[in-house]
């Protein structure tokens, strides 16, 4: 990547929250090399559509039939797929990562060229639509799903995933690997000036929300090949990252310019990052002893008040005979094979349990 004042920097910054209208493979490998955080493609599935589909009261279903999906065949869309993702691995930083989304038309396809080139899945998820289209000549199921692809550069690679902030998101569970999530419909679905799709495969902003609040942090550069109408990067810009999208039709990309301007970035970039605990400072218990935070002697509660211990000076904890960590000792009271002492040790103030792990966390921020 280009230092600060090169060449290769000032190619950057320009591209910082533009949509470049071009060809995205030439504009990905013209950008300096690692120039985004990750790279999110939702590129032709290669639809192969024969005929056209009729609802039962035949009027027609607005299908994909656009000459960006059509190729010639499964070889032309494999060495289009192979050229793409070899000029995204380069514009892609060591420690970045990929996302890609498919059908069962391209996928399989598209996951072992990446794969060939060197990429490592880290995941597939899969999108279950809640009001997927119904398959109307009912000679098949109903393809209620999409797939995601997602990749490192290598297998050693140390890339971002925010769990903390994907447990939040998922009331306190931990994220799956399957999304239900609605289709882009209702007011967020662009239409043009007869009421018809502006663009025939829009992604919902909340399978965006995810993808960007999983793998990046406040002013990450993501980058989209396939920009569309500019899904991606109004994400991108409310959630306090950069964004570049690339967009070779000129009445997409202007759409995509349109919408991105009407969006408000968030300014308190507090709200936007849930700190990761694996990220936090270590705060052994003895330091909240040998700080008053806790005398020796104060008696601390398991839930419900069923077990006690008492707090020693050299941080330790005693429990009937048992002497030893607050997780050893959370261990041993409940004959569990481990435990976080943490969330399950509580001190009284008024009468009231409180987790001793809020002390932890006021130590935290003055030591931040």
């Amino acid at each position: 990547m280009g230092k600060p004042g090169s060449k290769g920097g000032r190619n950057r910054a320009r591209l910082m929250n533009k949509v470049v209208l071009g060809d995205c493979i030439a504009e990905m490998e013209a950008m300096p090399a690692g120039t985004a955080d990750i790279v999110f493609a939702d590129p032709p599935y290669f639809l192969q559509l024969g005929t056209d589909l009729t609802r039962p009261d035949n009027s027609q279903v607005d299908g994909v039939d656009d000459d960006w999906d059509k190729f010639a065949d499964g070889n032309e869309y494999a060495d289009f797929t192979r050229a793409w993702l070899g000029a995204a691995r380069h514009a892609l930083k060591d420690d970045g990562t990929l996302w890609v989304i498919g059908s069962y038309h391209n996928i399989y396809r598209v996951g072992a060229i990446l794969q060939d080139l060197g990429f490592w899945i880290l995941n597939d998820i899969i999108w279950r639509k809640t009001n997927p289209m119904p398959n109307f000549r009912g000679r098949r199921f109903t393809n209620a799903h999409e797939i995601l692809l997602w990749c490192s550069k290598d297998k050693d690679a140390k890339y971002t995933f925010n769990y903390d902030s994907m447990k939040a998101l998922n009331d306190d569970l931990q994220m799956r690997s399957d999304w239900l999530l609605p289709i882009c419909n209702g007011g967020e679905r662009l239409r043009d000036a007869d009421g018809n799709k502006a663009h025939p495969t829009q992604k919902p902003e909340a399978l965006l929300h995810r993808v960007i609040m999983a793998s990046t942090r406040v002013d990450d550069v993501v980058l989209d090949p396939f920009f569309g109408t500019g899904t991606t990067g109004a994400v991108a810009k409310r959630l306090g990252r950069q964004f570049i999208g690339i967009e070779r039709d000129k009445d997409y990309a202007k759409l995509a310019r349109t919408r991105i301007g009407k969006v408000r970035r968030i300014a308190d970039t507090s709200l936007l990052e849930t700190p990761q605990k694996r990220e936090q400072a270590r705060v052994p218990f003895g330091w909240l002893v040998e700080r008053g935070m806790l005398d020796p002697g104060t008696v601390l509660y398991g839930p419900k008040s069923r077990y006690t211990a008492k707090v020693r000076a050299d941080g330790t904890i005693i429990s009937a005979e048992n002497r030893g960590s607050i997780h050893k000792i959370g261990a041993e009271v409940q004959g569990a094979p481990a435990c976080n002492g943490w969330t399950f040790w509580h001190y009284k103030v008024e009468g009231k349990l409180i987790p001793i792990d809020v002390l932890r966390q006021q130590l935290r921020s003055q030591l931040s």
